[in-house]
């Protein structure tokens, strides 16, 4: 066979066929893969949310996407020139006719690559402000509750309570967190942010100082405290925040948004709380003090009143005048009682000359006038006041019997109305499910006349038959019927066991050399009258 007649035996592929064919081969082959290389090309992320940009090396450059699901839980977010690792799934964009890497995970490349990452990081939170030595907050000097947010299962949270019980015993609230890992980076600022949104004077009471701690570790370990939402949640805490990362030489961002660093976590609750034992023996010392402070005040208080009494004169030197005025006072006593009585005694006669019988009656008398006139004039004013409640009790009882004509005059109408609208909604209902129900029987009707148009049992009807073997299947060719086998033949009005004799043409074989003869063309069927009422048929 010549090669142009080979090549056009080849099957034909659609383009959308063949992209496909290429997306399937590179996902099948390759699957999930890890690829090394510097991130270019990114811009930040879309409007969409979604990722786009590249990664390269020294000789090739590959197309990278990270859907935005995946990008916003990522703990390490890409960058321009940032060395990562990225894990992801191979794939093609058919559209454009290149293969791309849709990643799933991203770290940067080595210890080098997150020192970088973390330096470019603290640059650009200190350029906000968040490390400003103006926004620390000075340490309560002994606080009631202390917040603790670490692992519960660690032997971070024994030591803070045991350094704690041994200096001075606090209440301590834990806030269990991941503190490494997915989701630990989110866990930590929200316990912190959790801790502040605590209501002052609340069931569970807010801390007075918080203290984030975790065990010593390697940096890929403490990248948590290296997370921008864990720096600004420390950083907008308004709560003192003393945080105890790792060991003394381990260094992480959220030390330097902190109010106080700790180089352990045990220091950190040295740093919360004084040594008790210290407390009371200054205590002690200061009350030695305020002791003999007020024992030589006394003293010099009691000299003062010492030398104070020495100048002072006599008390007989001092009570002699006042004592001549009192024997004075007494010799002018007796007279003056006698002048006073004098004097009451002449306004008694005087007012008793002026009180006599005939003014004595004269005064109930009138007295007595009063009394009638006021009872008249209540008497008046009860009969007016009783006679208006009247008048408008009779008005009130008026307008209460119009409005009760005028309310069931209403009532009647809106029942009226009401019944009037049922009718109308009634026969609107009957004439809906009327058509509904003439629509549902022409649908019926129609699928009737469809599934008997579709039907083999029409063609059984037209003069066929269906041949089935023994076990109920359709037979399609002779050649599948061997002789004597049992054969249902299935007419229109009933099926017929029949069984196969032997005496079947065999197929004539075509020599090889001679052209297969054409096919004979099957006889065309008959054109069917169509009924004005048949659907017709779908093939």
């Amino acid at each position: 066979m010549a090669p142009a007649e080979a090549l056009l035996n080849a099957p034909e592929f659609t383009v959308s066929e063949l992209s496909g064919a290429l997306k399937r081969t590179v996902e099948d082959r390759f699957g999930h893969v890890r690829v090394r290389g510097e991130i270019t090309g990114f811009r930040g992320a879309h409007s969409s949310g979604h990722c786009y940009f590249a990664l390269k090396d020294e000789g090739a450059k590959i197309e990278a996407v990270i859907w935005k699901g995946v990008h916003v839980r990522m703990r390490c977010k890409p960058q321009e020139g940032l060395e990562v690792i990225a894990t992801g799934k191979l794939t093609t964009y058919p559209n454009s006719s290149k293969y791309q890497i849709v990643i799933e995970a991203l770290e940067p490349a080595g210890i080098g690559a997150l020192m970088a990452l973390m330096e470019e990081r603290k640059r650009k939170l200190g350029a906000e402000g968040l490390f400003d030595p103006a926004r620390k907050q000075e340490l309560p000097w002994l606080p009631e509750v202390i917040g603790v947010v670490t692992s519960p299962t660690g032997a971070v949270i024994r030591d803070i309570l045991h350094r704690l019980e041994d200096r001075f015993p606090r209440r301590v609230l834990v806030w269990p967190v991941k503190v490494q890992g997915d989701d630990s980076a989110e866990q930590v600022a929200a316990a912190i942010r959790g801790f502040n949104a605590l209501p002052e004077h609340g069931r569970i009471p807010r801390p007075d100082v918080l203290i984030v701690a975790r065990g010593g570790g390697s940096l890929e370990d403490l990248w948590s405290f290296n997370e921008e939402i864990v720096v600004r949640a420390a950083a907008e805490s308004m709560i003192p925040l003393i945080s105890a990362v790792g060991h003394e030489t381990d260094v992480t961002l959220i030390d330097f948004a902190s109010d106080r660093r700790a180089p352990t976590p045990t220091a950190a609750a040295e740093m919360a709380v004084p040594v008790r034992s210290d407390l009371m023996a200054e205590v002690e010392s200061l009350g030695r003090r305020t002791r003999m402070c007020w024992q030589r005040c006394q003293e010099s208080r009691r000299n003062e009143l010492r030398a104070a009494a020495r100048a002072l004169p006599a008390a007989s030197d001092l009570l002699a005048i006042p004592r001549q005025r009192l024997d004075a006072a007494t010799g002018a006593l007796p007279r003056a009682l006698k002048t006073n009585t004098h004097v009451h005694f002449r306004q008694f006669a005087a007012a008793s000359a002026r009180l006599t019988l005939r003014v004595l009656h004269a005064q109930i008398a009138q007295a007595d006038h009063r009394l009638v006139a006021s009872a008249e004039r209540l008497s008046l004013s009860a009969r007016a006041l009783l006679r208006r409640r009247r008048d408008r009790h009779e008005g009130l009882c008026a307008r209460l019997k119009a409005s009760k004509l005028a309310n069931a005059q209403a009532q009647r109408q809106a029942i009226a109305r009401d019944r009037e609208r049922t009718l109308r909604l009634t026969e609107r209902a009957r004439r809906a499910l009327l058509t509904s129900l003439q629509r549902l029987s022409a649908r019926v009707d129609n699928d009737a006349k469809l599934l008997t148009a579709l039907s083999y049992r029409s063609v059984l009807a037209r003069g066929f038959a269906l041949v089935r073997d023994e076990a109920g299947h359709p037979l399609h060719n002779a050649a599948s019927i061997g002789p004597g086998a049992a054969l249902s033949i299935e007419f229109a009005d009933g099926r017929v066991a029949a069984t196969a004799g032997a005496d079947r043409p065999a197929p004539t074989a075509v020599p090889p050399s001679q052209p297969r003869p054409a096919r004979e063309a099957k006889p065309a069927a008959p054109k069917r009258t169509r009924d004005p009422a048949d659907q017709g048929s779908l093939f």
